[in-house]
């Protein structure tokens, strides 16, 4: 009784959300607490819930925190100078254009937000694809890359979710995958150069006039790209916004911040805090807190300035939070009810012992196929509960199973997969198709996810 009923909950939260009858946060919350009631634990609800509330709010904390500092640091122009050093270095030569494009998507995906990274990448490289001719879906397709690889930091949506959803920490499931993260992303810059030299090869290298010694045009609006880099807030100078040649009458670009202090103190403050991070100093939540109280205090000082800075990304705080803690109220009740163990010994009665150590290999290479099929809520905190219990149930560890599902479930798949928002954004704003896009670079994403597991294997994060 108690397995049925948690495979139906699951399977529940998955019809409802990926018919989209009902969102995510409401299926994520009422579904369990009814078939917690159908199970006979109406009367312990208060006492579960809190239990998964209390194991998830870390990773809430965490999240909130450090969607702040990097949408501060967004603000702060912290990427600018990056983006005006590769266009000026890159512009004239397809394939370090291409290469550029990967560099650049690295660094700004450093915030674990794939639409902020989509939106500055794009708007910044799109109008040099234009004019060089070359294939805007080399361009959504080297940033499909780049940002899904690192879409695996710990304060990414697969590693928030995994650790949320088997309430582990970062040491538990990021650190051990670091190294083959680094595979990743050298992967990501060598796929890169092969895109860019295809490039080359069909358009030869064009030369066209540096922007640097071109004058600034008037003031225009800024796009929707710009919008994000070039933002103020009360009490900053606005900045003026720049046309490089060959640009067309809607193209518009942010020139860069002037060279002061404060850009050098948030290149260290971030870079120190990255160190930390990945160190352990302090626990992640703890080191977030303590980054954006020093970053909000130092950018902007007076309470004013603060408050419009939390109001412009309240919104972003809450949705991604309200995820976390809703997820908290499915694995409390399935954990607490003991649902979650009974899965796991069915599926392990008719998965054979012999199976076991290879599941995390299993998982790693069908997660980003998966990732077409199902949302990341449904698969971090639906499957990936069941496989790890199962798992566990097989002598595997179950942080094994969260590393191999942080290789490909929507991290080298979200942009690809119709399933997540922004995907929508980069295919809107390179102005390709979604079914172009996948085909295009499909089997170059999927090769990210073989060269990641392959680097786990070598590196012991799973075994085989």
């Amino acid at each position: 009784m108690p397995a049925a009923l948690g495979f139906a909950t699951i399977a529940a939260v998955l019809l409802l959300t990926m018919t989209k009858r009902a969102s995510v946060l409401v299926a994520l919350i009422l579904i369990p607490v009814l078939a917690a009631i159908v199970g006979g634990h109406g009367g312990e609800l208060g006492e579960l819930i809190l239990g998964g509330l209390t194991k998830v709010a870390p990773t809430g904390i965490m999240i909130a925190f450090a969607v702040l500092y990097f949408s501060l640091m967004m603000d702060a122009g912290l990427f600018e100078p990056l983006i005006r050093s590769l266009l000026r270095a890159a512009r004239n030569d397809p394939l370090r254009v291409t290469v550029a494009t990967a560099v650049l998507t690295l660094c700004v995906a450093l915030d674990g937000d794939g639409a902020s990274t989509f939106l500055i990448t794009v708007s910044a490289l799109l109008p040099v694809y234009k004019r060089l001719g070359m294939n805007p879906l080399v361009l959504s397709g080297v940033v499909c890359l780049g940002a899904g690889v690192m879409n695996m930091v710990p304060w990414g949506g697969p590693t928030v979710r995994a650790m949320a959803a088997l309430k582990l920490d970062s040491s538990d499931v990021f650190n051990p995958v670091l190294p083959a993260m680094g595979f990743g992303v050298v992967w990501v810059l060598a796929a890169s150069w092969l895109l860019g030299r295809r490039e080359r090869r069909r358009l030869g290298v064009l030369s066209l006039g540096d922007p640097a010694t071109e004058p600034s045009p008037p003031v225009t609006p800024t796009t929707a790209g710009a919008t994000r880099a070039g933002s103020t807030t009360a009490g900053e100078p606005e900045r003026q916004v720049l046309r490089l040649p060959g640009d067309g009458p809607g193209t518009v670009r942010v020139p860069p911040l002037p060279r002061t202090w404060l850009n050098v103190f948030n290149l260290l403050l971030t870079v120190v805090l990255v160190v930390c991070l990945i160190q352990e100093v302090l626990p992640l939540p703890v080191l977030f807190v303590l980054g954006f109280a020093i970053a909000v205090l130092v950018n902007h000082p007076t309470w004013e300035q603060q408050q419009t800075l939390l109001d412009k990304h309240a919104k972003s705080v809450v949705l991604v939070t309200t995820m976390i803690f809703a997820a908290g109220v499915l694995t409390g009740i399935l954990s607490g009810t003991k649902m979650i163990d009974e899965m796991a010994e069915a599926l392990v009665s008719v998965v054979p012992d012999s199976f076991g150590p290879h599941l995390p290999v299993a998982v790693a290479v069908t997660g980003m196929p998966l990732s077409l099929v199902f949302t990341p809520d449904a698969y971090y905190f639906g499957v990936l509960p069941v496989l790890a219990e199962t798992a566990h149930g097989l002598g595997t560890d179950p942080a094994e199973v969260a590393r191999a599902a942080i290789l490909g479930q929507m991290t080298t798949g979200f942009p690809l997969s119709p399933l997540t928002a922004s995907t929508f954004i980069l295919v809107g704003m390179s102005g390709v198709s979604l079914g172009e896009h996948q085909r295009f670079i499909f089997r170059w994403a999927f090769a990210t996810t073989l060269v990641m597991t392959v680097g786990a294997l070598l590196t012991g994060a799973f075994s085989l």
